[in-house]
């Protein structure tokens, strides 16, 4: 539904400072009008707005009043286009989400969240819901900081060689308002510390310039991604309270363009950053906060210094009504439906927020410094405090089936849970798959280091309470532990760490055929018979042995192997990534599976990335040419591209759905690791490929 052009409706969420600005900034946007406010404190919310309305910055929308409630209240609202999310960093991703959810555009002061892997739950949800999203580096969105970006694509100091920024204060670590704590500052609680508060300015600049800087060497456009840095070395004081109290980085962006950033709430540090190129510097002089008088100075070789500078007062120059508007335009944009909208603003895009976040992570990571919520046995990640939206029969996006002998459904799509590196990371990842549908987990004794990875999807099974409404697949007996007591013994403790008591699939990671197949039948049977086990297989078994082990199974009145898990996709495998591996690629086992109708759970369905990248760049990955590169596999991705372009699906999307397409069951194993990986495997759900398309693709038809 279309948006008003003259009017943007806005509500504030936490009344504390920041929101008090953007509040007395607002009037100065072109549209934007403040209806209401929201707080955990009805008493604060209503204070606000009475200065609001005191102040007569309130809109004519309603008649100059300023309504104020709980949380829900206000995104309940309907007169509430968008929302101002101003509250301590590790609510925003629980209150980001839950005004998606209530079809409002969001601005969500930054740090987005306090880590990456909210921060994509985040931008998931508003794509999911189709509002617009933007996070609130307002000095991204003054002109002083247009103008140095474009006097850097420009190439005005020539080849960009190193960026130095930093955001410090000196603050004291008083009491917070309620005089039994640290104040928000230096209360690990609430996030703080400088990397999250303000350190991401820096931060955020350096990727902005670095980016500008591959502008002027390439001419590519603004919408590119953002430069990484490929590196990260950083250094800072923990103080008493367990947050950073100074602290900075070395970044290096590759092609010798470095960064130094700095950052601190005890550390009292003038405003500046400066970019040094190899035909002079820009300095620019109170770059984030805007409220004075910003500067821009040009400094090149044997020339005066040139100076532009900024009214921080004037309403043309106000930076949180300069972002605030950058947000309405684009909720206006993506509501008519414009060609191209996505929801973003050029100045500040998705992936800008998630590849800073990226870098803060690992900026606090190599000081140490990981917050109470971020904790792997943290009860609820602060992403989810919002319920899960588990679809109704029939509605889901991934579909489901069934597999003998098992009372639980398998999804199509098989959640792999070793891509996850954090809880919030898995916690975004493992919510978005259950409200699409997916309810099947692979999880597997030797993923991660010390079994991280299986405590992780524990952890997030047990704060979501699911346990009945998914299946689960534990995998044990990896080599050299392929015998039948460290089966039994990796099974026990893939139940500790997982907080099971059963194992809906269970599947033997590897075969030792030195071991009599009947030592590994008689121990999966006494466990499927105490209640350990539902289904049981093999991962990476022969089609020979696992005949071999159904005939001793038979002959004994033991259940049998019910599922395989062999490497299987469009691309026919000349080689396995690791040893042991077993591949079905070739006519003989593609016929096996055809006769007895084994379920599979196929993993590398997509061949590691072969129908994603170029040919080119393929042949620089050495893994990728042995196990995949000869002439009928290029033509299998060549007629999969073509396929791909006719449907209107990526090419990874079509050798997905070749997966799915075959006359035997197929559930395929997928390790995503963003939600836009995860959507991007989703797509091939949406494709339906004929029997004649499929023996095509693979080189069976001309």
């Amino acid at each position: 539904m279309p948006l008003d052009d003259a009017v943007f409706r806005w509500a504030v969420l936490g009344p504390g400072s920041i929101a008090r600005r953007f509040a007395a900034e607002l009037p100065a946007s072109r549209t934007g009008v403040l209806v209401a406010v929201g707080s955990s404190d009805r008493s604060r919310a209503a204070a606000l707005a009475a200065e609001v309305e005191a102040a007569g910055a309130a809109g004519a929308a309603r008649g100059g009043r300023v309504t104020a409630g709980t949380y829900e209240e206000v995104l309940a609202d309907p007169g509430v286009d968008g929302v101002y999310v101003a509250v301590v960093h590790p609510r925003h991703a629980e209150l980001a989400v839950a005004a998606a959810r209530a079809g409002k555009h969001l601005l969500v002061e930054k740090p987005l969240t306090p880590d990456h892997g909210s921060a994509a739950g985040v931008v998931d949800a508003a794509r999911q819901a189709g509002v617009a999203l933007l996070e609130a580096f307002a000095y991204r969105f003054h002109p002083a900081t247009r103008r140095l970006l474009q006097l850097v694509r420009e190439g005005a100091v020539g080849e960009v060689l190193h960026v130095d920024s930093a955001f410090s204060f000196a603050s004291s670590p008083a009491t917070g308002g309620d005089g039994r704590g640290p104040g928000r500052l230096f209360d690990p609680a609430t996030g703080g510390g400088g990397i999250l508060d303000v350190g991401c300015y820096p931060v955020s600049f350096a990727r902005a310039v670095a980016g500008a800087a591959r502008q002027h060497e390439s001419g590519r456009p603004w919408a590119d991604p953002l430069p990484g840095p490929d590196g990260v070395r950083a250094a800072g004081h923990l103080g008493p309270t367990g947050v950073d109290e100074w602290a900075l980085a070395h970044l290096d962006f590759g092609g010798g363009l470095l960064a130094t950033v700095r950052c601190g709430v005890r550390l009292e540090e003038p405003q500046t950053a400066v970019v040094r190129g190899t035909l002079g510097t820009l300095e620019l002089h109170d770059p984030w906060t805007v409220q004075g008088a910003p500067r821009l100075v040009l400094r090149r070789v044997g020339q005066e210094p040139v100076e532009e500078a900024w009214d921080g007062a004037a309403p043309a120059q106000q930076a949180f009504a300069l972002e605030a508007e950058a947000l309405a335009d684009a909720a206006r944009a993506l509501a008519a439906g414009a060609p191209g909208a996505t929801g973003e603003a050029p100045e500040q895009t998705h992936e800008d927020s998630l590849g800073t976040l990226a870098v803060l992570d690992r900026w606090r990571a190599a000081l140490g410094l990981r917050y109470p919520f971020e904790a792997e046995t943290a009860d609820v990640p602060t992403l989810s405090r919002q319920p899960l939206r588990v679809p109704a029969p029939g509605s889901a996006s991934i579909p489901v089936g069934t597999v003998p002998g098992l009372a639980s459904p398998v999804s199509r799509l098989v959640m792999g849970c070793d891509n996850q590196p954090t809880l919030s990371h898995a916690s975004a990842l493992f919510d978005a798959f259950v409200e699409a549908g997916g309810t099947t987990f692979d999880t597997a004794w030797i993923y991660g280091r010390d079994g991280d990875y299986e405590r992780r999807f524990g952890r997030w099974l047990a704060n979501r309470g699911i346990r009945d409404q998914v299946t689960v697949v534990v995998k044990g007996a990896h080599t050299p532990h392929c015998d039948p007591e460290s089966l039994s013994r990796q099974l026990l403790e893939s139940f500790e760490r997982q907080g099971l008591e059963r194992a809906d699939l269970y599947l033997m990671h590897r075969d030792d055929p030195s071991v009599p197949v009947g030592e590994f039948v008689d121990v999966l049977d006494e466990h499927a018979r105490a209640g350990r086990i539902g289904v049981y297989g093999g991962s990476n078994w022969t089609p020979e042995r696992f005949d071999e082990a159904n005939a001793y199974a038979a002959a004994r009145g033991r259940a049998g192997f019910g599922v395989l898990s062999n490497h299987f996709g469009l691309a026919r495998a000349l080689d396995v990534p690791w040893a042991g591996c077993v591949h079905a690629t070739d006519p003989a086992s593609r016929a096996w599976l055809e006769e007895r109708r084994v379920p599979l759970l196929p993993w590398s369905s997509q061949a590691r990335g072969f129908f994603a990248r170029d040919d080119e760049e393929m042949r620089g990955d050495a893994e990728l040419v042995r196990c995949y590169l000869s002439e009928d596999n290029l033509e299998r991705k060549r007629r999969a591209h073509e396929l791909g372009e006719r449907l209107g699906v990526a090419t990874t999307a079509v050798a997905l759905a070749y997966v799915l397409a075959q006359p035997f069951p197929t559930f395929a194993l997928i390790g995503p690791r963003t939600l836009a990986e995860l959507r991007s495997s989703m797509a091939a759900l949406e494709v339906e490929l004929t029997a004649e398309q499929v023996a095509w693709l693979d080189l069976r038809t001309a």
